[in-house]
């Protein structure tokens, strides 16, 4: 008899809750009806015999460092320099790791330091890395060279770049001169 009374009260509380809901369903739409706004709540611009016009664009890469350099930090740019630290070394005469040694690597030829084995993307671009080269594919490694192995996904604040760039700048006997 228990048994049978739970029963009773669970379906009782389940179909209450439906009514509820429906109920509820019904005054809210009788209350605000979404077919009768004023206007549409968004505007899409089309020129005449064209198709809708893009909002905003992507950006279209990496803002330059030039003007940063000459004031951007060696000693930021060293701390910045420890995420790349488990692939690459920074000493002279350091040993290639998973990626080339990149003493003296500013205004060096792309895909050219001596003893290290280039995936055939790297090996087939020609150029030095420049200062904006360097500032290009720090920022994105996969974008500025498609097909890259490196795994890095790049510095996105123009100041960390700025940085960065500074301190592989210092990493030679004689630093390359500023733009």
């Amino acid at each position: 008899m228990q048994d049978a009374l739970l029963v009773n009260k669970i379906a009782a509380a389940v179909l209450t809750a439906a009514l509820i809901a429906m109920t509820s369903g019904f005054i809210a739409s009788f209350i605000y009806n979404p077919t009768e706004l004023a206007q549409d709540a968004f505007v899409i611009e089309v020129e005449e015999g064209g198709a809708a016009t893009a909002v905003a664009e992507a950006p279209a890469g990496p803002e330059p460092i030039s003007a940063l350099l000459a004031s951007a930090s060696v000693d930021d740019g060293k701390k910045a320099a420890k995420r790349c630290a488990s692939c690459h070394k920074f000493e002279k005469g350091g040993a290639n790791g998973v990626g080339p040694a990149l003493w003296n690597i500013v205004n060096a030829d792309k895909g050219a330091v001596a003893g290290f084995k280039y995936s055939s993307v790297m090996g087939g671009f020609d150029g030095v890395w420049g200062y904006e080269e360097l500032n290009e594919f720090i920022y994105d490694p996969k974008g500025y060279m498609p097909g890259t192995k490196m795994a890095f996904k790049g510095l996105k604040k123009t100041k960390d770049r700025a940085n960065l760039v500074a301190y592989l700048r210092s990493l030679s006997d004689s630093p390359a001169p500023l733009p």
